[in-house]
């Protein structure tokens, strides 16, 4: 699977006193499986980006174009692009309705056409692989689930409909550590089983650092940095004046190496940073 953005630009009520440039000459590609970690402050294009991929906005000017078919131009299949690429929006779970766990997740898939002899397995497999029981969960109201389970039933509807790409806007806003890390583990088991591309938005620069294999930054509406977690993360400064900062080791890793002489860290990650520390210690 090939994803490709050529100059996309995009303003929300053009021509009117309250225009907004959202997206401005925007270009990239994404070229087979991986996690592509999206970051960038508010109001700098982010979720108006997958939107544009997902279909449900067209851009004022420049193409899309899936496994080098472009979807902007003339008449768009919404249908067909959607069943290629999947978006899951923040706090996907108030977006849940039926009286069943399992009657959600088939809401999808029956809306594609797909026949009712293969829903009902699209559905088992679905809610297996965002980590919950079938047998507990399929007769169960998705009221009933707790907070982080609600979530993974509503990202199961997505993944019914077996999408090629899987977009995550903001995956685990507002849940509990415990949530937090189940989704975590979700999104990366997803990606090893279905060897699917994941675009996934999120403010929290930990989970960026520990899922992406690599990271887009945009600032006003354009891509200001593209490049491995490693490398986006090391350019500090420049991430200061877009109003990002660094995951919680990388802050603390400076903090240490301002105050210890001779100690260097590049930790992303907590249990890089502990590593580097007890190599130090241990001299």
């Amino acid at each position: 699977m090939r994803i490709e953005a050529r100059n996309l630009k995009y303003t929300y009520s053009p021509d009117m006193p309250g225009s907004a440039t959202a997206l401005d000459g925007v270009s990239f590609c994404v070229d087979g499986a991986g996690i592509v970690g999206i970051i960038g402050h508010t109001g700098s294009g982010k979720s108006t980006l997958l939107q544009h991929l997902n279909g449900l906005i067209a851009p004022t000017s420049g193409d899309i174009f899936i496994d080098g078919e472009c979807i902007t131009g003339g008449k768009r299949n919404l249908t067909d692009i959607r069943r290629k690429i999947g978006l899951v929006f923040q706090y996907p779970e108030y977006q849940l309705f039926e009286e069943s766990v399992a009657a959600d997740v088939a809401f999808g898939p029956k809306n594609l056409g797909v026949k009712s002899d293969e829903i009902e397995d699209r559905v088992r497999r679905a809610i297996e692989v965002v980590g919950l029981d079938y047998e507990d969960v399929k007769d169960k109201s998705p009221f009933e689930l707790s907070g982080g389970m609600k979530r993974r039933a509503a990202i199961a509807g997505v993944i019914a409909m077996e999408p090629e790409v899987l977009m995550l806007d903001e995956p685990t806003a507002g849940l509990d550590p415990a949530a937090h890390r189940d989704i975590l583990a979700m999104i990366k088991r997803m990606q090893r089983e279905m060897e699917m591309i994941i675009l996934f938005v999120s403010h929290n620069m930990a989970d960026i650092a520990e899922l992406s294999d690599r990271v887009i930054v945009m600032s006003e509406g354009k891509i200001a940095m593209d490049g491995t977690p490693r490398e986006v993360f090391a350019e500090r400064e420049r991430l200061t004046e877009m109003g990002l900062s660094l995951p919680l080791a990388g802050k603390l890793g400076l903090e240490i190496s301002e105050r210890l002489k001779d100690f260097a860290t590049e930790a992303l990650s907590i249990d890089e940073l502990a590593g580097d520390i007890e190599r130090y210690i241990k001299g």
